[in-house]
């Protein structure tokens, strides 16, 4: 779910007046106690860590919760957080430590100890939430502690492990507040990061006040800020418009995006690549129309990302034709080598071999108010339509609702975006086509686990390349997802906030406490 790229993609192309002499982005010391105001389409889905794995909580996480590990803006290896240091200990991968900072504490006074880390970590794997992180850590067998070293028992070698404990699902919550085998319910949340979260109103706003206490990686907190949540893309254009945030990001109308001009002297715009994908996947359980794979090889041969790139995003995204994007470790282009061109034909060719009958019925769900997933669910169903092959019945849900339909198998196709947990190739793999996976296809396949497998042993990095150009190859012939675009993404500002570069930087942090008045 979170933005990241072994490189950080982020060449960011900072659009702003010159000569203007506060574009040193020196802060206003005047403005120390004034809130920025940040509106997003993002859903919070809960505020508790076990129970949340999409971008809009994760970005909330970052901020109030703290991990043993983070990462600092640009990097691609995760570094000390809430913890003093982490190593892997042994041999083999699949023994890692850390040893917690001392004096940290949760809002409650109380010290943060070894003990609420294991705690943490437990209770994700014990609640299992079908919308939260409890599938990144699957190899996680064990996590003991003692005074302040937690130790962390994998089933087998997971040189990512260190990623994935700085993700959201890594976030250290009070033992005290949070039960151990249920979510916290409520409007609050208690944790040591950088903010504290002081108001919150469900699909209206967070209200951040800077932790006076908190202990971390970052050199000090920032300024107060204001989450603003919109139903759709519309309403933050809207609210951008009339000057009620300060700060607008992910995501506003593509039409809106593609003509943001360097000559506007009210605004800052960061435009920068990103290696936020968005898939259609397909429901391959037995009893779903997709299971038989012609009908699902059928529909890739269908698909026109051109013109979806064109039409509906005005240009503001990239046609991707693999499951990892472009700028990752192992990128390949294994659907424009399996289907380089639309084809009804062959589509159709596939369909009467297999002995299908015509047209296949299917239904297909997206997420109200996320970006513009009506108008892509309409050019698709337009494109898949084509020739009479299939009759795609399309419905948009509520955000949360959504989650928990394709959760449960009741979509048969599904269009989802997806922003990368951890600057590695993993994150594109065992979460989306691993069995098991947090997008609930019921896709399975040997090969594509052991591939996912034998990738985690290496803790150079670098060395995963061909593991995953054959995982893609895999997933290209099974079709358990068509990739449809890369996003490159976007964060607008008045002129006198700086620092919205931060707030996608290419790492996944959510970095609210960059942003300054200028």
């Amino acid at each position: 779910m979170r933005s990241v790229r072994m490189r950080i993609l982020a060449t960011l192309l900072v659009l702003a007046a010159v000569g203007l002499g506060g574009w040193q982005l020196l802060p206003s010391q005047g403005n120390a106690g004034r809130t920025i105001t940040v509106g997003t389409t993002d859903a919070v889905t809960s505020l508790d860590p076990a129970g949340a794995y999409d971008a809009g909580s994760w970005a909330l996480f970052s901020n109030v919760f703290q991990s043993l590990l983070t990462f600092e803006p640009g990097g691609v290896e995760p570094v000390p957080d809430a913890a003093q240091s982490c190593a892997f200990v042994g041999t083999g991968l699949q023994t890692y430590q850390c040893r917690l900072r001392e004096g940290l504490t949760f809002p409650s006074g109380r010290a943060v100890t070894g003990e609420d880390v294991k705690y943490s970590f437990d209770r994700v794997k014990k609640i299992n939430s079908d919308v939260g992180p409890a599938s990144l850590l699957s190899t996680l067998d064990s996590v003991s502690a003692e005074g302040n070293t937690v130790t962390f028992h994998l089933s087998s070698a997971d040189a990512t492990f260190p990623f994935k404990v700085a993700t959201g699902a890594g976030s250290i919550v009070d033992r005290t507040r949070y039960p151990a085998d249920a979510l916290r319910r409520g409007a609050e949340a208690d944790g040591t990061g950088p903010y504290t979260l002081t108001g919150y109103t469900k699909d209206r706003q967070a209200d951040l006040t800077p932790n006076t206490h908190y202990k971390g990686d970052i050199g000090g907190t920032g300024r107060p800020v204001r989450l603003r949540y919109y139903a759709d893309s519309a309403k933050l254009n809207s609210a951008w418009k009339a000057k009620e945030v300060n700060v607008a990001t992910r995501t506003l109308p593509p039409e809106v995006l593609s003509r943001l001009s360097a000559s506007d002297p009210d605004q800052r715009v960061t435009e920068s690549d990103s290696s936020e994908t968005r898939n259609l996947y397909l429901n391959t359980r037995a009893g779903s129309p997709l299971h038989e794979v012609a009908v699902r090889r059928a529909m890739a041969w269908l698909i026109d990302r051109e013109q979806l790139a064109a039409k509906v995003y005005d240009g503001t995204v990239d046609p991707l034709y693999s499951l990892i994007p472009t700028g990752i470790t192992g990128h390949t282009t294994s659907f424009f080598d399996d289907y380089p061109k639309q084809s009804t034909a062959k589509a159709k060719a596939l369909l009467i071999e297999a002995g299908v009958k015509l047209p296949v019925r299917f239904t297909f769900g997206y997420g109200k108010g996320r970006g513009a997933g009506a108008e892509e669910a309409a050019e698709l169903k337009q494109q898949l339509e084509a020739g009479g092959l299939f009759k795609v019945d399309v419905q948009g849900y509520e955000w949360t609702g959504f989650q928990k339909r394709w959760a449960a198998g009741k979509l048969d196709a599904y269009a989802v975006g997806w922003v990368a947990d951890y600057p590695d190739p993993d994150t594109f793999a065992a979460p989306l086509v691993g069995t098991g996976s947090t997008m609930h296809t019921g896709y399975s396949n040997k090969l594509v686990d052991n591939l996912i497998v034998n990738s985690q042993t290496y803790a150079d990095r670098s060395l995963v390349s061909q593991d995953f150009r054959n995982l893609q190859a895999d997933v290209a012939a099974d079709v358990p997802l068509i990739p449809l675009w890369q996003r490159k993404e976007y964060v607008v500002s008045s002129e006198d906030v700086g620092g919205g570069q931060y707030l996608s930087d290419g790492t996944g942090v959510f970095r609210l406490w960059r942003l300054t008045w200028i």
